[in-house]
Order: C-alpha cells, then structure tokens, then sequence
C-alpha cells in the first residue's frame, strides 16, 4: 500500500497531465459532435415573422410595448410615489419572435423630492403575428424591469 502512494506521489504530475489529455480528447471527440448536431437541427428554431434588430425600432408594437412597462412601473409604485413618463421611449430594440428591450426615463416625484431615473423593460407579445389584442396587457409578458 504504502509503494502505491509512493509511486502516485512521485507521478502526480504525469497523472495530472495524462487527465487532463484525456478529459480533453474526451470532449473534443464524445460530447463535442453531439453538441454541433443538437446546434444544426431545428430544435432552437424559432419561425417568426418578426425579425431582431440590434438597431433601435419604433414601431407600433414597440410603443405599445412601451405603454405597458410603464403602467407595470406604475402599478408596483408606492401610493405616495407619482411617476410621469416620457412621451415615448430613449431606445427600442426588438429581439425578435415579438420580445422588445425598452430604454426609457421616468420622474418619480416622493416625499425627498423629484429625481429623473432611467430604467429598461424587457417585454413579450404572446400572440405572435396577431397584432389583433395587442393593447390587452394579458397579451403580454414583462420578462423583467431593471430596479429603480
């Protein structure tokens, strides 16, 4: 017992090499090309007639998106906080498959005074190209809102 822990303690770097080639060989050669055939196929396919852009957008569904950020905003306010809201967003991104990223400002008025914060919305159209209900807020799904 005690010349195996000898010999491992005389080899621990071989050993560890030797691991780490066939941990590397491994993946390149098992997992990888598993990886690549789940990436081809069309499991992550979303057919949508609404494209992403990574330049800004107004559009129609980008406003209404934007009207419902802000009255999710108002809704969560406190009963002592007032919110004005800009006419519309600083930017609108659309991410595709109707998800939108709106960037926009709100003064908020409480008992310590008025201040101007910035915050960003990320918000879905459940009904995909029916753009038919698309002011019902139940249509809708805000993913997330940055703090305030």
């Amino acid at each position: 017992m005690s010349s195996l822990k000898n010999l491992l303690k005389k080899y621990r770097i071989l050993i560890l090499i030797v691991g780490l080639l066939v941990l590397s060989v491994s993946q390149q050669k098992l997992f990888m090309p598993y990886v690549y055939d789940v990436i081809k196929s069309d499991l992550f396919l979303v057919d949508s007639e609404d494209k992403g852009s990574d330049l800004p957008v107004s559009t129609p569904l980008s406003n209404i998106a934007f009207m419902h950020c802000n009255n999710y905003l108002k809704s969560k306010a406190e009963t002592d906080v007032t919110m004005n809201f800009a006419e519309k967003p600083l930017k609108a991104w659309s991410l595709g498959n109707y998800q939108y990223v709106i960037n926009a400002e709100v003064s908020i008025t409480d008992s310590a005074g008025t201040s101007t914060k910035k915050y960003a919305c990320r918000i879905t159209y459940n009904k995909g190209d029916n753009e038919e209900d698309a002011l019902n807020i139940d249509n809708w799904s805000i993913i997330g809102v940055s703090d305030l």
